[in-house]
């Protein structure tokens, strides 16, 4: 008799998740509604993940603290992600009435929960990047 491993037993449970969330669909009529695809486009473009990453490290940024942080983003496209983040509930945008106008943009609970799971993605990462960046070597010409 074989012994189950801990690695196997993860690889099961992985399997049957997977089965659960693909194994009623029919590959020949997709469904129009993705709500993997819709959530990934939008949460986890390189922009979007950093806009929220660097909001759970620093509770309230305004927009120039934030194209500060977010380096290489243009204006147009701050503000873009910014408004989808906030139209998706990820993040709160409140607009003092100030001269000149004052806006602050925090995460909201759902944002916040957010973060969990992209710190766990992003741990994952950097455990695993000697391996990632050995493995792109392999294929450079």
């Amino acid at each position: 008799m074989e012994k189950e491993t801990i690695v196997d037993n993860q690889r099961v449970k992985t399997e049957k998740k997977l089965k659960k969330m693909f194994g009623h669909i029919d590959y020949r009529n997709p469904p129009e509604l993705c709500t993997i695809r819709d959530v990934l486009s939008l949460s986890s473009d390189k922009w979007s993940t950093l806009i929220i990453l660097y909001l759970g490290y620093f509770p309230i940024l305004r927009f120039n603290k934030l194209k500060k942080y977010v380096y290489g983003i243009s204006n147009k496209v701050l503000s873009e992600r910014l408004k989808a983040l906030e139209t998706y509930g990820y993040l709160d945008r409140k607009v003092y009435a100030e001269v000149p106008i004052r806006v602050e943009y925090s995460l909201t609970e759902f944002g916040q929960n957010y973060v969990e799971k992209l710190l766990e993605l992003t741990e994952w990462m950097q455990k695993n990047n000697p391996m990632i960046l050995a493995n792109k070597d392999k294929f450079q010409i």
